[in-house]
């Protein structure tokens, strides 16, 4: 189909189409991996390397190379700065994007123009937008930003949801632990009757495989200078430094399989060979392995909170999840028992499969508006079924596609929730103090439309400030330092005649896309205040049209 999925990982990312028979397939580039190191080589002002080649070259030029570029996105300040030019997040992002569209262009003949790109599920609205602004630097029209554990769970319920409904052994309850990388990621989500439905999640998007590779590389570093006291420590040196962490990750992956591994650390002209056993591994990692277990029990807890209090299966997702110690940490601590599932590729088959979905849906949908069956801006669903079931016939006969996967799309339905709790700041009456009121709470379904009311503070007020804000941390906080700013507005030029608690009405709406728009309304004035566009993470068009005239003049380097 013409929506390709794409998982843009912290440390690789991968690229999926559907077949004729809508079944999911990575697209390899002309290196014949599956996945792509989501590293970047700035070669020179206008030459960039992606992928293996960039992770080769870490070594020799650290300075100019840019990993874990995931880890920054929504942070409006960051930008990677190579040969006099400044890359933020997104622009960076975007080079990987476009070396993932060579790659599907090479496989299939024809590069992508759209796409679903996949998030951690713990993702913020920043975050979010800096992902969607990545793919439009890309080129790629973003048909939608999917999290990671429901492409991980689409892909897992790719057969079992194409059953009857009617199937007394539909319902499964299924707990993702998707370790990257980069990012961690709790969810339990049901699949019930052609429906997947998320109820809980909880995350971390700066805790990942990267985080193991630098404890390695710590202990690596500290016998190599216990064995060489006159040698400078490799981490002092960037280009050291990058050869440790490399290093590390290999002795990590070894590690999945043998119980101990032998490291040679070469530097400063010297060189010491160090024994790592998996048990020192699980040991100097343990507090990581912990934070993941304490998230985990929190979304179990959550879930059970929902009325869920048991989960039918555990699907282990992304490539850290690989580690012995994750199973085992999660069946002698929470009772569960988990199975790998397909870790690397999981989500990018869930993605594909998702933007199969929304580009058949479109088309149905387009079908049935022509024809004055179905009104703009009505859910497909509210069509009658004789008409739905005439429009899939019609689709599936005009572009040659199976009518069981145009049904599939169009029946099988995907319901999430709200990672982080939304709010604004406005002033406690009672304690006379600046303070959060939440609107939207994590863990909230979408989508969500939701409005609250506020009062004017004065007699005449001609303006109103609105500060929208988004949760940080586990646990809703009202005081304004513990929250991240979004957006801020005004609903100015109010004329004077109005009293003291004059309505303000504030309402928030977000899709599926977990994308948040504002309104405000000076209700008696009848003034609207809409703040749809502009967050912290959101570049300025004038930096926007740099960085695209920048990347047009970049040429990636084979």
């Amino acid at each position: 189909m013409a929506v390709h999925g794409i998982d843009l990982g912290t440390t690789n990312s991968a690229i999926a189409h559907t077949d004729i028979d809508g079944r999911p397939v990575v697209l390899a580039g002309l290196g014949g991996s599956p996945t792509t190191p989501s590293v970047v080589l700035f070669a020179g002002p206008d030459e960039h390397v992606v992928g293996e080649g960039a992770r080769r070259e870490a070594r020799l030029d650290p300075e100019h190379v840019c990993a874990l570029v995931k880890r920054r996105m929504g942070d409006a300040e960051w930008r990677f700065v190579a040969h006099g030019r400044s890359w933020s997040a997104p622009a960076v992002s975007s080079l990987i994007l476009k070396s993932l569209v060579a790659d599907a262009g090479f496989a299939t003949g024809e590069a992508p123009s759209a796409a679903v790109i996949t998030v951690p599920a713990y993702f913020g609205d920043e975050e979010r937008r800096a992902t969607v602004l990545a793919g439009s630097y890309a080129g790629l029209d973003v048909v939608d930003v999917l999290s990671e554990p429901i492409a991980a769970a689409l892909a897992y319920g790719f057969g079992r949801l194409e059953g009857s409904p009617a199937t007394g052994d539909s319902h499964e309850t299924v707990l993702v632990y998707d370790l990257g990388g980069g990012t961690f990621d709790a969810t339990v989500i049901e699949l019930a009757d052609r429906r997947i439905s998320v109820l809980a999640v909880e995350g971390d998007h700066q805790l990942g495989g990267a985080d193991w590779d630098e404890r390695i590389a710590l202990h690596l570093s500290r016998r190599f200078c216990a064995e060489n006291p006159d040698a400078e420590d490799p981490l002092d040196d960037s280009a050291g430094s990058q050869a440790l962490v490399l290093a590390a990750e290999r002795a990590k992956h070894r590690l999945t399989d043998a119980d101990s591994t032998d490291v040679v650390v070469t530097h400063d002209g010297v060189m010491a060979t160090v024994r790592l056993t998996r048990a020192e591994l699980e040991e100097m990692t343990a507090p990581l392995l912990r934070r993941t277990l304490d998230l985990t029990r929190a979304c179990l807890a959550e879930a059970a909170r929902r009325g869920v209090d048991h989960v039918d299966r555990v699907l282990l997702v992304g490539g850290s999840s690989r580690m012995p110690a994750v199973a085992a940490a999660l069946g002698d601590e929470l009772g569960l028992e988990p199975r790998l599932h397909d870790p690397e590729l999981a989500v990018a088959h869930g993605a594909a499969l998702y933007g199969e979905k929304k580009e058949l849906e479109r088309m149905v949908a387009a079908d049935l508006r022509t024809r004055g069956r179905l009104r703009d801006g009505t859910p497909i669903e509210d069509a009658a079924a004789t008409d739905l079931d005439d429009a899939c016939r019609r689709v599936a006969e005009a572009y040659g596609v199976p009518l069981a996967q145009v049904r599939r799309a169009v029946e099988i339905q995907v319901d999430t929730v709200v990672s982080r709790g939304f709010g604004v700041l406005a002033i406690n009456a009672v304690a006379g103090r600046l303070e959060a009121t939440w609107l939207v709470h994590r863990n909230d379904r979408l989508p969500i439309r939701t409005s609250r009311s506020f009062g004017t503070m004065r007699a005449d007020q001609d303006m109103i400030q609105v500060t929208v804000v988004e949760q940080q941390g586990q646990a809703e906080s009202a005081r304004p330092e513990d929250v991240k700013v979004l957006i801020a507005g005004e609903i100015s030029g109010i004329p004077p005649g109005y009293d003291e608690g004059s309505e303000v009405r504030v309402t928030f709406e977000m899709g599926f896309d977990g994308v948040l728009h504002v309104h405000a309304f000076h209700v008696d004035a009848g003034i609207p205040l809409q703040l749809t566009a502009t967050t912290g993470a959101t570049l300025s068009q004038a930096e926007v049209a740099r960085e695209r005239d920048q990347l047009g003049k970049t040429r990636r380097r084979a």
